[in-house]
């Protein structure tokens, strides 16, 4: 019922037009989508926000106000993992971080599917790049987020079982569900680790191949069934 009520308020039942935020009218369209059908409102108690290492910490998509906050405590980036896009929490947060001189990186990545490798360079290529303290975010907070921080601790050297609890119910990620993908990729990662050390990103980026990890997950999940 929320959503539908949310849909006609924000215009979705009709022939899409672009979202924007260029006028007072189009940042009240934006506005209601990124409350109701982005789920913004759920957001402003519930952050799922935490430090990974020091000066990197995860949360869910940001509301301005927030980003604010994240501002005045002396973070200088953010890194999105929603991609670029038109929809309104990208706009709106594009906006908000321009105005408080905050750095935002945006990589495009999947919850549900195999980590491209392309992907992955762009993760290792922001963690090189991006100004510290910084903050990762994703839409909830649970599985995007919870994926990169693993990933960002194994690069720094941190152990696979440290790296893990990023990836657990304490931030809503629950492995059985379609997600439990990322929880795959790291089990892969472990096993490549049993023949000998190896970088997760060396590893990643010269001997990882999607299609193992798929394969890996399907029989899983079928084996589950």
């Amino acid at each position: 019922m929320l959503r539908k009520i949310a849909s006609a308020l924000t215009g979705r039942q009709k022939p899409k037009r672009p979202y924007a935020i260029t006028n007072p009218a189009e940042r009240r369209r934006s506005w209601l989508y990124f409350q109701f059908i982005d789920h913004g409102f759920l957001r402003y108690l519930w952050t799922n926000f935490d430090e990974i290492a020091p000066g990197v910490f995860r949360s869910n998509h940001p509301h301005p106000a927030r980003l604010a906050a994240y501002r005045a405590r002396g973070i200088l980036g953010v890194l999105n993992l929603r991609g670029v896009t038109k929809h309104p929490p990208y706009l709106i947060e594009e906006e908000a971080c321009a105005k408080l001189g905050l750095t935002l990186v945006s990589v495009s990545f999947a919850a549900r599917a195999a980590p491209r490798v392309e992907r992955l360079q762009e993760l290792f290529d922001a963690f090189d790049t991006i100004p510290r303290p910084f903050v990762i975010h994703c839409k909830s907070g649970a599985d995007r987020a919870g994926m990169v921080s693993a990933l960002y601790m194994l690069d720094q050297g941190a152990p696979l079982k440290e790296a893990r609890k990023h990836l657990s119910l304490r931030y809503l990620h629950l492995k059985f569900t379609k997600t439990g993908i990322q929880d795959a990729f790291l089990d892969l990662y472990e096993t490549r680790l049993e023949q000998g050390p190896i970088s997760l990103r060396h590893w990643a980026l010269t001997e990882y191949k999607p299609e193992d990890l798929r394969r890996l997950f399907a029989t899983r999940r079928t084996l589950a069934v």
